[in-house]
């Protein structure tokens, strides 16, 4: 069952998970914000990780900056129906949500109906790769999130390309044709904006010039995600069986990630 986030027909929605901590997952997200904010789009960043880390970052921003409203998901409000909890203003046209930490494949599946882009962030690690790997084969086999409709993508954080990991990676996705949307600098930047309740899009330009044009292939793909009206199959994650741009052997190499627990292929 897909989990009940009141909205209206205007509202893009863009989901940001990766069940292994450590990925970036935040970070990724409280950017994605700011950006939105920056460029005048009425944004609102709602947080279901426990940690709370997007709330305490937007209670940190100044007011001088683009508002952002915030929704805590993690917390369960006595005398409130959640529904009404999760409820987003009618003035709010893009919905950017921060998913828990260790969720489960049953909880992975509320998420994605109704997205307009699912972001998967992605650490050079062999471990974070592996980890990827089995949930992009939930994505695709258990969530079925079409592959055709290219709402799909992953973020390299921190990445470094001559690695055999990300050598890895890239061949995964290659055959799964699963774009890497953007690769995010390992920066210093990123802290220092989210100490002060900013986005590395609101720093100073000469502070975040280098980290800025990081982002331009990942904001490109996502205006033109946003702009893409979803088919019937995205808002309802419908259907018995995957995505049928799937051959019988990419569901096999599907399954055989998600059968895997260590280590890299």
């Amino acid at each position: 069952m897909a989990l009940s986030i009141p909205s209206h027909r205007e509202l893009r929605k863009i989901v940001v998970l990766n069940p292994k901590g450590g990925s970036g997952k935040t970070t990724l997200a409280i950017n994605l914000a700011g950006y939105l904010a920056s460029i005048g789009r009425p944004t609102a960043l709602m947080d279901f990780d426990p940690q709370a880390s997007s709330i305490r970052w937007l209670k940190k921003r100044p007011k001088d900056q683009p508002a952002i409203y915030g929704i805590a998901a993690y917390e369960t409000r006595m005398g409130m129906t959640r529904s009404f909890q999760l409820r987003v203003p009618n003035e709010i046209r893009y919905l950017v949500i921060d998913t828990p930490a260790a969720m489960t494949t049953a909880q992975l599946t509320e998420f994605t109906p109704g997205a307009h882009a699912i972001l998967v962030p992605v650490l050079p690690s062999s471990i974070d790769i592996h980890a990827a790997s089995r949930l992009i084969a939930d994505l695709l086999l258990v969530a079925k999130v079409s592959r055709r409709m290219g709402r799909l993508g992953v973020v390299a954080n921190r990445v470094r390309e001559n690695t055999l990991g990300f050598k890895k990676l890239m061949s995964f996705l290659d055959r799964l044709q699963i774009p890497i949307i953007g690769a995010l600098r390992d920066s210093q930047n990123y802290v220092h904006a989210a100490d002060e309740g900013i986005s590395i899009h609101e720093m100073h330009s000469s502070r975040s010039k280098k980290d800025l044009l990081s982002w331009l292939s990942l904001t490109s793909w996502l205006e033109q995600r946003l702009n893409t009206p979803l088919t019937s199959r995205d808002i309802l994650n419908s259907g018995e069986s995957p995505d049928p741009g799937l051959s019988s052997a990419e569901i096999v190499d599907l399954r055989t990630y998600q059968g895997l627990r260590d280590g890299m292929p």
